[in-house]
């Protein structure tokens, strides 16, 4: 199946929407989770849908922005008609970018298919290869050497890379790879939780420091964006093509 990954953003000031009452995040929280975007989604033939928001409920969890405003949402689709849902999508958010992906799932959890949210910290990480890295070999040390390391320093429980393979709307922002990680929600508040060291503070020191070097290998550990989120999982009826 071909995924295809939208960063989005609340509307400007001005925008006139209905239920304009709610603001920013809760308005596009409301509209992506909605039947009229479900509606959306199997209209363009998706088979599945996955909504990020970053909202109330990972408030206080580590967030990093390199784009300015920052990304407030992210959605997958797969085997979807990409136009239709960028202008729907349009309607009622502002589309910083859209990529065809190819995900890999080294931590691939069941979870809940009903669009209800995801008992986890969901993070969202778009990272950029620095210039003098050869593309080649940033994917290699990226995929094949620190997989291992950002496993097993971490209380990740689910864990997808995706390798940016096209730029699908005009002047996207340059990404490479996006990581999508699931925790347990007490890490939006907890260091330990966040890396699995149950509350041994050498432990998480030597987690930590080992996770940072492996992220500094391949350029991660500079310009990315980090867009802690709520994770909603649906899976489309479909007719058959």
């Amino acid at each position: 199946m071909t995924k295809v990954m939208v960063a989005l953003r609340a509307p400007g000031p001005g925008v006139e929407l209905p239920g304009a009452d709610l603001l920013g995040v809760e308005l596009l929280g409301v509209e992506l989770l909605g039947a009229g975007f479900r509606r959306t989604c199997e209209r363009s033939g998706a088979r599945r849908v996955q909504v990020h928001i970053s909202d109330d409920a990972v408030t206080g969890a580590m967030r990093i922005s390199e784009l300015d405003p920052p990304i407030e949402a992210v959605v997958s689709l797969w085997d979807a008609d990409v136009d239709i849902v960028l202008t729907a999508l349009g309607e009622f958010a502002t589309v910083v970018g859209a990529w065809r992906v190819a995900e890999r799932a080294p931590l691939d959890p069941d979870l809940p298919a009903d669009g209800t949210r995801v008992d986890a910290l969901a993070n969202v990480a778009f990272l950029r290869r620095p210039a003098g890295l050869d593309p080649q070999e940033w994917r290699r040390i990226w995929l094949e050497e620190h997989t291992t390391v950002a496993i097993e320093t971490q209380a990740t429980f689910g864990y997808y890379q995706n390798v940016v393979e096209d730029a699908l709307t005009p002047e996207t922002p340059q990404v490479d790879g996006i990581v999508e990680e699931l925790f347990p929600m007490a890490a939006v508040s907890d260091l330990h939780a966040f890396y699995g060291s149950g509350g041994d503070r050498a432990e998480l020191e030597h987690r930590m420091t080992r996770m940072l070097t492996s992220v500094g290998r391949f350029g991660a550990d500079r310009h990315l964006d980090v867009v802690p989120t709520s994770r909603h999982d649906l899976v489309l009826e479909v007719p058959a093509r």
